[in-house]
């Protein structure tokens, strides 16, 4: 619901704030109350008793989680400014890892410039918001913000715990975050019974000059990179039957995922058999145990892989305990140096390229770097749906893709870059023990199996992904697996939309590209030959021209 009150205007979405702007200028990208669980699923509340007046908008929301319930009273003030007032009450111990308000801050003619921060103590500091992707939080103490954006200066102040902010481009999100309760404290933890507590969320501006930053780009051209879907040895020994299933996409490369804390022999003969029906680089993601001598660990590993019969064009090294992400403030899990792991993995395999980086996402990189010039590419992933899983949410983090792999370029230098899997559902949650079923099929933070991408939705996320790529110098993506709920096809062999769109793309490995994107727009990729064109506003479906 579009609400307007003289210059102000925000959409109310079940509770929330989002697109606060002021003449049509976004100066906050959303306000909302949320409550995670221990896994860092996002709950989902229960409205009621919502009343919407033309100066105030006044609702209740239940938070339920493990036979416990939070009940937070909320008003949303807007005919003087804008404030959100939250006042929330246990109902049995309610344990979350965090409950409170969030406020994210627009990233387009924000990042890089000037905020004034004031802390919690009272200190006051001119300040920057990061250019490039902060890896920790940029501030902290927080208890107000005031930045300028398109002619308005605009003070956020938040009020009742002590916030901080991270960097949300790192998980894909097209946002500054700042939420309460800092990540140093312990989590999850209990809200007693019956206790209550009372957060808000102040906004006031005022005319200022109209800043004159640039904006990006219109268009933007290079190389499209080489094509790969990511298999498993279950979805190999499928293909290898029906080896015509790879020819729907007809990949350059398939990534072969190797998890050594549970796989063996069998699984690489499962790729190895495949190879010989589908030719194709086969690069095998090899997630390492690392818990014991590491240069008769990846000997074994090179054994298994000369008796397998695999050839493999590349292989990604990355220890297991990785694949779960470390917060600020946690203990790093025990793990041998990543030099000394990726030394013994060159003395097993003196012959083959060899990758690091991350299995999981950008943010896992930024916080743990690879050893560069001891490897010949690095990698990591994509997820859209770690902190929002709307439909504009998830088409809108395409605005921090370039910003993500700008990043990655200032880590890694000139050292080749491969994206992993980067799906819109989430292959393996690295910020909990599981990913969030989705029985509903509905938009669920974190789960593995979101239906958009076996729809019209998920091709022209694919084609915006693609555009956002361009002029990364990425070498090789991959936007899909071959089976299932992240596959291009279901388990009979049934395409679905994004399989075309892949296979177009595939096709252009190597070619002269031109792309223009406008996140929640539109997409466009220009070869000599063809064209793909995405309403990502519509959200498909994609044409050809």
């Amino acid at each position: 619901m579009k609400i307007t009150a003289g210059a102000l205007s925000f959409d109310y979405d079940s509770g929330a704030l989002r697109q606060i702007s002021l003449d049509g200028v976004e100066i906050i990208r959303a306000i909302a109350y949320l409550v995670r669980d221990r896994d860092w699923g996002t709950l989902s509340p229960v409205i009621s008793e919502e009343h919407i007046d033309s100066e105030y908008i006044s609702f209740q929301a239940r938070y339920a989680n493990q036979g416990a319930s939070l009940l937070v009273s909320m008003r949303i003030d807007f005919a003087d400014g804008l404030t959100f007032t939250a006042d929330a009450r246990a109902i049995g111990a309610f344990e979350t890892n965090r409950a409170g308000f969030t406020v994210l801050h627009p990233i387009i003619g924000v990042a890089g410039q000037p905020v004034t921060v004031e802390h919690c103590d009272g200190v006051v500091r001119e300040a920057e918001f990061p250019l490039l992707i902060a890896p920790w939080q940029p501030f902290q103490n927080l208890r107000a913000l005031t930045h300028g954006l398109g002619g308005w200066q605009v003070r956020c102040q938040m009020d009742g715990d002590t916030f901080e902010m991270e960097d949300q481009r790192q998980w894909g999100d097209a946002s500054y975050k700042t939420y309460v309760r800092p990540l140093a404290l312990p989590w999850p933890y209990r809200i007693a019974a019956d206790s209550g507590f009372s957060q808000a969320v102040r906004l006031s501006w005022q005319a200022a000059t109209r800043d004159s930053h640039a904006p990006p780009p219109a268009l933007v051209t290079g190389d499209f990179p080489q094509t790969a879907l990511v298999i498993t040895a279950e979805e190999a020994l499928r293909a290898a039957l029906r080896p015509h299933d790879l020819n729907v996409v007809k990949p350059q490369r398939l990534l072969c995922h190797f998890d050594a804390t549970q796989h063996g022999l069998a699984e690489l003969q499962a790729f190895a058999a495949l190879q010989t029906l589908y030719d194709a680089a086969y690069d095998l993601e090899l997630i390492a145990r690392c818990d014991g001598p590491l240069d008769l660990e990846f000997s074994c590993y090179a054994k298994d892989l000369s008796v397998s019969g695999l050839k493999v064009a590349s292989i990604m090294v990355c220890p297991a305990v990785d694949r779960q992400s470390t917060p600020p403030g946690s203990p790093w899990p025990d793990c041998p140096p990543l030099e000394d792991i990726h030394r013994a993995a060159r003395q097993a395999f003196p012959d083959v390229v060899l990758g690091g980086g991350m299995v999981s996402f950008f943010p896992e990189l930024n916080r743990k770097r690879p050893p560069v010039a001891l490897l010949d590419f690095v990698s990591h992933g994509l997820c859209p749906i770690v902190h929002d899983a709307g439909d504009g949410a998830v088409m809108q983090t395409l605005e921090a893709v370039p910003q993500i792999t700008a990043s990655a370029r200032a880590i890694i230098d000139d050292t080749p870059y491969r994206l992993g899997p980067s799906t819109i559902a989430m292959r393996q949650n690295p910020y909990g023990a599981r990913t969030t079923p989705n029985p509903d099929q509905g938009r669920v933070c974190m789960t593995d199996d979101d239906p958009r991408h076996r729809s019209d939705f998920g091709a022209a996320y694919a084609v915006g992904l693609a555009a956002a790529l361009v002029g990364s110098g990425v070498q090789v993506w991959t936007p899909a697996g071959l089976y299932g709920p992240r596959g291009v096809m279901d388990v009979e062999g049934n395409p679905y939309p994004v399989a075309a769109v892949l296979r177009e793309l595939a096709a252009q490995a190597g070619q002269a590209v031109t792309a223009a994107l406008t996140p929640s727009k539109f997409a466009r990729l220009s070869f000599q030959n063809t064209e793909l064109r995405a309403n990502l506003a519509t959200y498909g479906p994609v044409t050809y021209g």
